[in-house]
Protein backbone atom coordinates (compact mmCIF):
# COMPACT_ATOMS: atom_id res chain seq x y z
CA UNK A 1 0.00 0.00 0.00
CA UNK A 2 1.35 3.71 -0.76
CA UNK A 3 1.09 6.50 1.33
CA UNK A 4 -0.93 10.01 -0.01
CA UNK A 5 1.51 12.46 -0.86
CA UNK A 6 1.12 15.97 -1.66
CA UNK A 7 -1.79 16.99 -3.66
CA UNK A 8 -0.33 19.58 -5.98
CA UNK A 9 -0.26 18.82 -9.86
CA UNK A 10 2.77 21.08 -9.86
CA UNK A 11 4.94 18.66 -7.67
CA UNK A 12 4.23 16.05 -10.75
CA UNK A 13 6.89 15.90 -13.70
CA UNK A 14 4.10 17.46 -16.05
CA UNK A 15 5.13 20.21 -18.78
CA UNK A 16 3.95 23.93 -18.47
CA UNK A 17 1.54 23.25 -20.88
CA UNK A 18 -0.17 20.48 -19.44
CA UNK A 19 -0.20 22.45 -15.86
CA UNK A 20 -1.65 25.79 -17.49
CA UNK A 21 -4.34 23.74 -18.92
CA UNK A 22 -5.46 21.62 -15.80
CA UNK A 23 -5.67 25.05 -13.99
CA UNK A 24 -8.02 26.47 -16.98
CA UNK A 25 -10.07 23.12 -16.65
CA UNK A 26 -10.65 23.45 -13.24
CA UNK A 27 -8.42 20.91 -11.52
CA UNK A 28 -7.38 23.01 -8.53
CA UNK A 29 -5.52 19.91 -6.20
CA UNK A 30 -5.07 16.11 -6.79
CA UNK A 31 -7.90 13.92 -5.75
CA UNK A 32 -6.93 10.57 -3.55
CA UNK A 33 -6.95 7.91 -5.98
CA UNK A 34 -4.60 10.77 -8.30
CA UNK A 35 -2.17 11.62 -5.65
CA UNK A 36 -1.73 7.76 -4.29
CA UNK A 37 -1.53 7.21 -8.37
CA UNK A 38 0.41 9.75 -10.77
CA UNK A 39 3.71 10.26 -8.87
CA UNK A 40 4.33 6.09 -9.13
CA UNK A 41 2.46 5.85 -12.87
CA UNK A 42 4.22 8.73 -14.74
CA UNK A 43 7.63 7.25 -13.36
CA UNK A 44 6.58 3.93 -15.70
CA UNK A 45 5.42 1.56 -13.32
CA UNK A 46 2.50 -0.53 -13.58
CA UNK A 47 -0.29 0.36 -11.26
CA UNK A 48 -3.33 -1.61 -9.43
CA UNK A 49 -5.49 1.21 -8.13
CA UNK A 50 -8.81 0.24 -6.73
CA UNK A 51 -11.14 3.29 -7.12
CA UNK A 52 -14.57 4.24 -7.56
CA UNK A 53 -16.76 5.98 -10.26
CA UNK A 54 -16.48 9.51 -9.46
CA UNK A 55 -12.68 9.18 -7.51
CA UNK A 56 -10.83 11.06 -10.46
CA UNK A 57 -9.20 7.85 -11.99
CA UNK A 58 -9.83 8.87 -15.32
CA UNK A 59 -7.57 11.92 -14.98
CA UNK A 60 -5.00 9.66 -13.58
CA UNK A 61 -4.96 7.09 -15.96
CA UNK A 62 -4.86 10.17 -18.85
CA UNK A 63 -2.47 12.12 -17.18
CA UNK A 64 0.15 9.27 -17.63
CA UNK A 65 -0.68 7.82 -21.20
CA UNK A 66 -0.45 11.75 -22.17
CA UNK A 67 2.90 11.60 -20.54
CA UNK A 68 3.80 8.85 -22.42
CA UNK A 69 2.56 9.68 -26.04
CA UNK A 70 4.55 11.16 -28.65
CA UNK A 71 1.92 13.58 -30.82
CA UNK A 72 4.49 13.31 -33.95
CA UNK A 73 3.78 9.75 -34.11
CA UNK A 74 0.92 8.20 -36.06
CA UNK A 75 0.34 5.65 -34.72
CA UNK A 76 -1.76 3.83 -31.63
CA UNK A 77 0.49 4.34 -28.38
CA UNK A 78 -2.50 4.18 -26.00
CA UNK A 79 -5.29 1.84 -25.22
CA UNK A 80 -8.08 2.21 -22.64
CA UNK A 81 -10.75 -0.97 -22.49
CA UNK A 82 -14.14 -0.01 -21.12
CA UNK A 83 -16.95 -2.12 -19.61
CA UNK A 84 -19.55 -0.15 -21.98
CA UNK A 85 -20.07 2.52 -24.33
CA UNK A 86 -21.04 5.17 -22.22
CA UNK A 87 -18.39 4.86 -19.40
CA UNK A 88 -15.87 4.54 -23.14
CA UNK A 89 -17.34 7.55 -24.61
CA UNK A 90 -16.92 9.65 -21.30
CA UNK A 91 -13.27 8.25 -21.23
CA UNK A 92 -12.75 9.58 -24.53
CA UNK A 93 -14.36 13.39 -23.58
CA UNK A 94 -12.00 13.37 -20.54
CA UNK A 95 -8.91 12.47 -22.19
CA UNK A 96 -9.75 14.88 -24.94
CA UNK A 97 -9.97 18.12 -22.98
CA UNK A 98 -7.17 17.11 -21.00
CA UNK A 99 -4.80 16.34 -23.92
CA UNK A 100 -6.42 20.11 -24.83
CA UNK A 101 -2.27 21.23 -24.47
CA UNK A 102 -0.96 18.78 -26.92
CA UNK A 103 -0.94 19.39 -30.73
CA UNK A 104 -3.75 17.53 -32.72
CA UNK A 105 -4.08 14.00 -30.50
CA UNK A 106 -6.29 11.97 -32.32
CA UNK A 107 -8.64 9.90 -29.60
CA UNK A 108 -10.99 7.00 -31.58
CA UNK A 109 -13.48 4.78 -29.52
CA UNK A 110 -14.39 1.60 -30.76
CA UNK A 111 -17.76 -0.10 -28.99
CA UNK A 112 -20.29 -1.82 -30.11
CA UNK A 113 -24.11 -0.88 -31.92
CA UNK A 114 -22.04 1.24 -33.96
CA UNK A 115 -21.15 0.31 -37.47
CA UNK A 116 -17.15 -0.96 -38.11
CA UNK A 117 -16.71 0.69 -41.33
CA UNK A 118 -17.07 3.82 -39.56
CA UNK A 119 -14.31 2.94 -37.22
CA UNK A 120 -11.74 0.93 -39.59
CA UNK A 121 -11.95 4.35 -41.87
CA UNK A 122 -10.79 6.63 -38.57
CA UNK A 123 -8.75 4.04 -37.44
CA UNK A 124 -7.10 4.33 -41.30
CA UNK A 125 -6.02 7.86 -41.12
CA UNK A 126 -4.24 7.53 -38.06
CA UNK A 127 -4.80 7.58 -34.15
CA UNK A 128 -3.09 7.90 -30.76
CA UNK A 129 -5.35 6.75 -28.38
CA UNK A 130 -7.96 4.09 -28.63
CA UNK A 131 -10.96 3.79 -26.14
CA UNK A 132 -13.16 0.80 -26.62
CA UNK A 133 -14.69 -2.22 -25.14
CA UNK A 134 -12.96 -5.77 -25.37
CA UNK A 135 -15.42 -7.18 -27.65
CA UNK A 136 -15.26 -4.34 -30.45
CA UNK A 137 -11.51 -4.16 -29.72
CA UNK A 138 -10.98 -7.80 -30.40
CA UNK A 139 -13.62 -7.71 -33.39
CA UNK A 140 -10.74 -5.14 -35.19
CA UNK A 141 -7.73 -6.74 -33.99
CA UNK A 142 -9.17 -9.51 -35.40
CA UNK A 143 -9.84 -7.99 -38.58
CA UNK A 144 -6.42 -6.58 -38.82
CA UNK A 145 -7.85 -3.02 -38.55
CA UNK A 146 -5.96 -2.23 -35.49
CA UNK A 147 -1.84 -2.33 -34.82
CA UNK A 148 -0.64 -2.49 -31.37
CA UNK A 149 2.65 -2.62 -32.25
CA UNK A 150 3.56 1.09 -31.04
CA UNK A 151 1.59 0.46 -27.76
CA UNK A 152 3.27 1.50 -24.62
CA UNK A 153 0.71 2.16 -22.05
CA UNK A 154 -2.71 -0.12 -21.67
CA UNK A 155 -4.98 0.81 -19.55
CA UNK A 156 -8.01 -1.82 -17.43
CA UNK A 157 -11.09 0.57 -16.61
CA UNK A 158 -13.62 -0.38 -14.41
CA UNK A 159 -11.76 -3.79 -14.58
CA UNK A 160 -14.01 -5.86 -11.93
CA UNK A 161 -17.26 -4.67 -14.06
CA UNK A 162 -15.62 -6.00 -17.28
CA UNK A 163 -14.79 -9.37 -15.48
CA UNK A 164 -18.74 -9.02 -14.15
CA UNK A 165 -19.83 -9.17 -17.92
CA UNK A 166 -17.69 -11.91 -18.79
CA UNK A 167 -14.57 -10.36 -20.83
CA UNK A 168 -12.17 -12.15 -18.89
CA UNK A 169 -10.36 -14.12 -21.74
CA UNK A 170 -11.10 -11.15 -24.23
CA UNK A 171 -9.05 -8.96 -21.69
CA UNK A 172 -6.12 -11.50 -21.78
CA UNK A 173 -6.06 -11.99 -25.54
CA UNK A 174 -5.94 -8.52 -26.02
CA UNK A 175 -2.88 -8.32 -23.99
CA UNK A 176 -0.94 -10.57 -25.65
CA UNK A 177 -1.14 -8.84 -28.49
CA UNK A 178 0.51 -5.55 -26.69
CA UNK A 179 3.99 -5.28 -26.75
CA UNK A 180 5.65 -7.03 -23.50
CA UNK A 181 7.39 -3.69 -22.60
CA UNK A 182 4.75 -1.39 -22.35
CA UNK A 183 3.08 -0.23 -18.95
CA UNK A 184 -0.26 -1.63 -17.68
CA UNK A 185 -2.62 0.26 -15.23
CA UNK A 186 -5.75 -1.12 -13.85
CA UNK A 187 -8.65 0.48 -12.04
CA UNK A 188 -11.33 -1.87 -10.23
CA UNK A 189 -13.87 -0.43 -7.81
CA UNK A 190 -13.86 -3.85 -6.19
CA UNK A 191 -10.72 -6.21 -5.94
CA UNK A 192 -12.53 -9.54 -6.62
CA UNK A 193 -10.07 -12.66 -7.04
CA UNK A 194 -10.43 -12.38 -11.36
CA UNK A 195 -8.43 -9.16 -10.75
CA UNK A 196 -5.10 -10.86 -9.09
CA UNK A 197 -5.21 -13.42 -11.93
CA UNK A 198 -4.87 -10.69 -14.37
CA UNK A 199 -2.35 -9.07 -12.82
CA UNK A 200 0.16 -12.21 -12.58
CA UNK A 201 -0.82 -13.28 -16.21
CA UNK A 202 0.55 -9.71 -17.33
CA UNK A 203 1.62 -7.21 -15.20
CA UNK A 204 5.42 -6.39 -14.15
CA UNK A 205 6.05 -6.10 -10.39
CA UNK A 206 2.95 -3.57 -10.47
CA UNK A 207 2.54 -0.94 -7.35
CA UNK A 208 -0.74 -1.36 -5.45
CA UNK A 209 -2.62 1.43 -4.49
CA UNK A 210 -6.34 1.60 -2.27
CA UNK A 211 -7.91 4.55 -1.14
CA UNK A 212 -10.74 3.71 0.88
CA UNK A 213 -14.25 4.00 0.09
CA UNK A 214 -15.06 7.59 1.99
CA UNK A 215 -18.34 8.71 1.95
CA UNK A 216 -19.89 8.41 5.34
CA UNK A 217 -19.61 12.57 5.46
CA UNK A 218 -22.60 14.70 6.96
CA UNK A 219 -23.34 15.64 3.62
CA UNK A 220 -25.18 12.39 3.16
CA UNK A 221 -28.06 11.59 5.08
CA UNK A 222 -28.68 8.13 5.94
CA UNK A 223 -31.94 6.65 6.99
CA UNK A 224 -32.63 2.93 8.12
CA UNK A 225 -35.90 1.07 8.30
CA UNK A 226 -36.75 -2.36 9.25
CA UNK A 227 -38.95 -3.91 6.89
CA UNK A 228 -40.18 -7.53 6.21
CA UNK A 229 -39.64 -8.63 2.91
CA UNK A 230 -43.54 -9.18 1.76
CA UNK A 231 -43.67 -4.95 2.66
CA UNK A 232 -40.52 -4.25 1.01
CA UNK A 233 -41.56 -2.89 -2.44
CA UNK A 234 -44.46 -1.30 -1.19
CA UNK A 235 -42.27 0.73 1.38
CA UNK A 236 -40.09 1.93 -1.89
CA UNK A 237 -43.24 3.72 -2.94
CA UNK A 238 -43.82 4.96 0.69
CA UNK A 239 -40.32 6.44 1.28
CA UNK A 240 -41.30 8.22 -2.14
CA UNK A 241 -44.22 9.46 -1.45
CA UNK A 242 -42.56 11.03 2.18
CA UNK A 243 -39.45 12.76 1.03
CA UNK A 244 -40.33 13.07 -2.53
CA UNK A 245 -37.09 13.26 -3.84
CA UNK A 246 -36.37 14.88 -7.50
CA UNK A 247 -34.32 11.94 -8.72
CA UNK A 248 -33.71 8.57 -6.88
CA UNK A 249 -31.56 5.99 -7.90
CA UNK A 250 -32.78 2.39 -6.14
CA UNK A 251 -30.33 -0.65 -6.21
CA UNK A 252 -31.70 -4.05 -6.16
CA UNK A 253 -30.04 -7.35 -5.34
CA UNK A 254 -31.51 -9.03 -8.68
CA UNK A 255 -32.81 -8.25 -11.91
CA UNK A 256 -35.77 -9.87 -10.98
CA UNK A 257 -36.04 -7.95 -7.90
CA UNK A 258 -35.36 -5.00 -10.71
CA UNK A 259 -38.35 -5.72 -12.72
CA UNK A 260 -40.68 -6.64 -9.91
CA UNK A 261 -39.68 -2.88 -8.71
CA UNK A 262 -40.52 -1.13 -11.59
CA UNK A 263 -43.86 -2.67 -12.06
CA UNK A 264 -44.61 -1.72 -8.20
CA UNK A 265 -43.77 1.48 -8.54
CA UNK A 266 -45.42 2.16 -12.48
CA UNK A 267 -48.77 0.67 -11.13
CA UNK A 268 -48.64 3.37 -8.06
CA UNK A 269 -48.47 6.13 -11.14
CA UNK A 270 -44.52 6.91 -10.32
CA UNK A 271 -42.21 7.50 -13.49
CA UNK A 272 -39.72 4.15 -12.87
CA UNK A 273 -37.65 2.69 -15.77
CA UNK A 274 -35.13 -0.58 -14.70
CA UNK A 275 -31.34 -0.81 -15.80
CA UNK A 276 -30.06 -4.46 -15.52
CA UNK A 277 -27.51 -5.40 -17.80
CA UNK A 278 -29.27 -7.76 -20.46
CA UNK A 279 -30.68 -4.63 -22.06
CA UNK A 280 -29.41 -3.57 -25.75
CA UNK A 281 -27.56 -0.80 -26.23
CA UNK A 282 -29.78 1.10 -27.55
CA UNK A 283 -32.28 0.65 -24.74
CA UNK A 284 -29.65 1.25 -22.20
CA UNK A 285 -28.85 4.48 -23.60
CA UNK A 286 -32.36 5.85 -23.74
CA UNK A 287 -32.93 4.89 -20.26
CA UNK A 288 -30.05 6.41 -19.34
CA UNK A 289 -30.90 9.74 -20.92
CA UNK A 290 -34.27 9.47 -19.95
CA UNK A 291 -32.59 9.46 -16.37
CA UNK A 292 -30.01 11.94 -16.89
CA UNK A 293 -32.49 14.78 -18.26
CA UNK A 294 -35.11 14.54 -15.84
CA UNK A 295 -37.82 12.44 -17.77
CA UNK A 296 -37.54 9.71 -15.37
CA UNK A 297 -37.74 10.20 -11.58
CA UNK A 298 -37.08 6.72 -10.65
CA UNK A 299 -34.09 4.46 -12.15
CA UNK A 300 -33.91 1.13 -10.72
CA UNK A 301 -30.79 -0.63 -11.33
CA UNK A 302 -28.32 -3.43 -9.77
CA UNK A 303 -24.81 -2.75 -9.36
CA UNK A 304 -23.24 -4.80 -12.31
CA UNK A 305 -25.29 -2.37 -14.59
CA UNK A 306 -25.49 0.80 -12.67
CA UNK A 307 -21.16 1.41 -12.90
CA UNK A 308 -19.54 3.65 -14.99
CA UNK A 309 -22.91 5.54 -14.39
CA UNK A 310 -22.14 8.97 -13.16
CA UNK A 311 -24.85 11.18 -12.68
CA UNK A 312 -24.69 15.12 -11.55
CA UNK A 313 -26.94 16.24 -8.88
CA UNK A 314 -28.75 12.74 -7.38
CA UNK A 315 -31.02 14.20 -4.84
CA UNK A 316 -31.78 10.15 -3.46
CA UNK A 317 -30.21 6.92 -3.49
CA UNK A 318 -32.58 3.86 -2.02
CA UNK A 319 -31.00 0.48 -1.40
CA UNK A 320 -34.19 -1.87 -2.02
CA UNK A 321 -31.93 -4.73 -0.98
CA UNK A 322 -28.74 -4.46 1.71
CA UNK A 323 -25.90 -5.86 0.20
CA UNK A 324 -23.77 -8.39 0.99
CA UNK A 325 -20.48 -6.70 0.30
CA UNK A 326 -20.06 -3.33 3.17
CA UNK A 327 -17.68 -1.42 0.13
CA UNK A 328 -20.53 -1.79 -2.74
CA UNK A 329 -22.61 0.25 0.17
CA UNK A 330 -20.16 3.02 0.69
CA UNK A 331 -20.35 3.07 -3.26
CA UNK A 332 -24.00 2.96 -3.83
CA UNK A 333 -24.31 5.82 -1.29
CA UNK A 334 -21.78 7.66 -2.69
CA UNK A 335 -23.59 8.44 -5.65
CA UNK A 336 -25.55 11.01 -3.47
CA UNK A 337 -24.13 14.47 -2.34
CA UNK A 338 -21.91 15.10 -4.42
CA UNK A 339 -20.11 18.32 -5.38
CA UNK A 340 -20.90 19.82 -2.04
CA UNK A 341 -24.37 18.88 -2.01
CA UNK A 342 -26.37 17.38 0.24
CA UNK A 343 -27.71 14.12 -0.30
CA UNK A 344 -30.40 11.56 1.03
CA UNK A 345 -29.68 7.93 1.43
CA UNK A 346 -32.40 5.19 2.69
CA UNK A 347 -32.14 1.58 3.26
CA UNK A 348 -34.37 -1.18 3.93
CA UNK A 349 -33.41 -4.11 5.67
CA UNK A 350 -34.96 -7.53 6.91
CA UNK A 351 -33.88 -9.34 9.66
CA UNK A 352 -32.26 -11.91 7.80
CA UNK A 353 -30.26 -8.91 6.02
CA UNK A 354 -28.81 -7.89 9.66
CA UNK A 355 -25.25 -9.40 9.35
CA UNK A 356 -24.48 -7.29 6.40
CA UNK A 357 -25.79 -4.39 8.04
CA UNK A 358 -23.56 -5.39 10.98
CA UNK A 359 -20.43 -5.13 8.43
CA UNK A 360 -21.63 -1.99 7.14
CA UNK A 361 -21.59 -0.82 10.59
CA UNK A 362 -17.76 -1.63 10.87
CA UNK A 363 -17.22 -0.21 7.89
CA UNK A 364 -18.81 3.34 8.70
CA UNK A 365 -16.93 3.16 12.26
CA UNK A 366 -20.60 3.97 13.52
CA UNK A 367 -23.81 1.99 14.62
CA UNK A 368 -26.97 2.33 12.26
CA UNK A 369 -29.99 4.32 13.83
CA UNK A 370 -33.23 3.12 12.59
CA UNK A 371 -36.64 5.65 11.75
CA UNK A 372 -40.07 3.81 12.22
CA UNK A 373 -41.96 2.95 8.68
CA UNK A 374 -44.73 5.07 10.94
CA UNK A 375 -43.09 8.55 10.16
CA UNK A 376 -43.72 7.58 6.14
CA UNK A 377 -46.91 9.67 5.65
CA UNK A 378 -47.33 10.88 2.04
CA UNK A 379 -46.27 15.28 1.57
CA UNK A 380 -47.28 16.05 -1.46
CA UNK A 381 -50.10 15.46 -4.23
CA UNK A 382 -50.14 12.11 -6.32
CA UNK A 383 -47.03 9.93 -7.34
CA UNK A 384 -44.05 11.29 -8.76
CA UNK A 385 -43.77 12.66 -11.91
CA UNK A 386 -40.23 14.07 -13.92
CA UNK A 387 -41.18 17.61 -15.19
CA UNK A 388 -39.58 17.00 -18.37
CA UNK A 389 -39.99 14.58 -21.44
CA UNK A 390 -37.70 12.81 -24.13
CA UNK A 391 -38.23 12.98 -27.43
CA UNK A 392 -36.19 10.62 -29.85
CA UNK A 393 -35.17 12.34 -32.72
CA UNK A 394 -33.55 9.93 -35.66
CA UNK A 395 -30.24 11.37 -36.69
CA UNK A 396 -27.18 11.85 -35.21
CA UNK A 397 -23.60 12.84 -36.07
CA UNK A 398 -23.43 11.09 -38.78
CA UNK A 399 -26.03 13.20 -40.18
CA UNK A 400 -24.00 16.28 -38.73
CA UNK A 401 -26.75 16.93 -36.13
CA UNK A 402 -25.29 19.49 -33.56
CA UNK A 403 -27.12 20.43 -30.57
CA UNK A 404 -27.43 24.00 -31.48
CA UNK A 405 -29.90 22.37 -34.56
CA UNK A 406 -32.28 21.25 -32.41
CA UNK A 407 -32.65 23.74 -30.21
CA UNK A 408 -32.87 26.40 -33.14
CA UNK A 409 -35.50 23.94 -34.80
CA UNK A 410 -37.36 24.51 -31.48
CA UNK A 411 -36.61 27.58 -30.82
CA UNK A 412 -36.32 30.11 -33.73
CA UNK A 413 -37.92 27.87 -35.96
CA UNK A 414 -40.92 26.62 -33.37
CA UNK A 415 -40.88 29.37 -30.73
CA UNK A 416 -40.50 27.39 -28.09
CA UNK A 417 -38.74 29.48 -25.58
CA UNK A 418 -35.02 28.01 -23.97
CA UNK A 419 -36.56 27.50 -21.03
CA UNK A 420 -39.14 25.12 -22.08
CA UNK A 421 -36.09 22.81 -23.69
CA UNK A 422 -33.66 20.81 -21.57
CA UNK A 423 -30.87 18.54 -22.17
CA UNK A 424 -29.55 17.73 -26.06
CA UNK A 425 -27.78 14.72 -26.23
CA UNK A 426 -26.83 13.55 -29.65
CA UNK A 427 -25.05 9.92 -30.82
CA UNK A 428 -23.86 8.43 -33.64
CA UNK A 429 -27.29 7.77 -35.45
CA UNK A 430 -29.64 9.63 -32.89
CA UNK A 431 -30.50 12.27 -30.95
CA UNK A 432 -32.82 13.12 -27.41
CA UNK A 433 -33.64 16.57 -26.44
CA UNK A 434 -35.73 17.05 -23.47
CA UNK A 435 -39.01 19.20 -23.50
CA UNK A 436 -41.44 20.44 -21.14
CA UNK A 437 -44.10 17.95 -19.84
CA UNK A 438 -46.88 20.35 -21.26
CA UNK A 439 -45.26 21.06 -24.87
CA UNK A 440 -43.82 17.44 -25.41
CA UNK A 441 -46.61 15.78 -27.75
CA UNK A 442 -46.80 18.82 -29.71
CA UNK A 443 -43.72 19.57 -30.28
CA UNK A 444 -43.09 16.23 -32.25
CA UNK A 445 -45.47 16.70 -34.22
CA UNK A 446 -44.30 19.84 -35.29
CA UNK A 447 -40.82 18.96 -35.81
CA UNK A 448 -41.90 15.96 -37.42
CA UNK A 449 -43.69 18.54 -39.85
CA UNK A 450 -41.06 20.82 -40.42
CA UNK A 451 -37.03 20.19 -40.83
CA UNK A 452 -33.80 20.03 -38.85
CA UNK A 453 -30.67 21.43 -40.67
CA UNK A 454 -32.95 21.41 -43.68
CA UNK A 455 -33.73 17.98 -44.00
CA UNK A 456 -36.96 16.15 -42.79
CA UNK A 457 -36.95 14.21 -39.63
CA UNK A 458 -38.60 11.34 -37.57
CA UNK A 459 -39.24 12.45 -34.28
CA UNK A 460 -41.09 10.22 -31.49
CA UNK A 461 -41.95 10.62 -27.72
CA UNK A 462 -39.97 8.38 -25.39
CA UNK A 463 -42.92 7.72 -22.85
CA UNK A 464 -43.07 4.55 -20.86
Amino acid sequence: MTSIPSADFSTLPLTPATLANLTALGYTAMTPIQAASLPAALLGKDIIAQAKTGSGKTAAFALTLLANLNPRRFAVQTLVLCPTRELADQVTTEIRRLARSEDNIKVVTLCGGVPLRGQTASLEHGAHIVVGTPGRVMDHLERGSLDLEALNTLVLDEADRMLDMGFFDDIVKVARQCPKTRQTLLFSATYPEGIAKLANQFMRDPVTVKVEAQHTGNQIEQRWYEVKDSQRLHTVGQLLAHFRPASTLAFCNTKAQCRDLVDVLRAEGHSALALFGELEQRERDQVLVRFANKSCSVLVATDVAARGLDIASLACVINVDVTPDSEVHIHRIGRTGRAGETGLALNLASLNEMGNVGKIEVLQKKETVWSPLSELTPTGKGPLIPPMVTLHIQGGRKEKIRPGDVLGALTADLGYTREQVGKINVNEWSTYVAVDRDIAQQAANRLNAGRIKGKSVKVRVLED
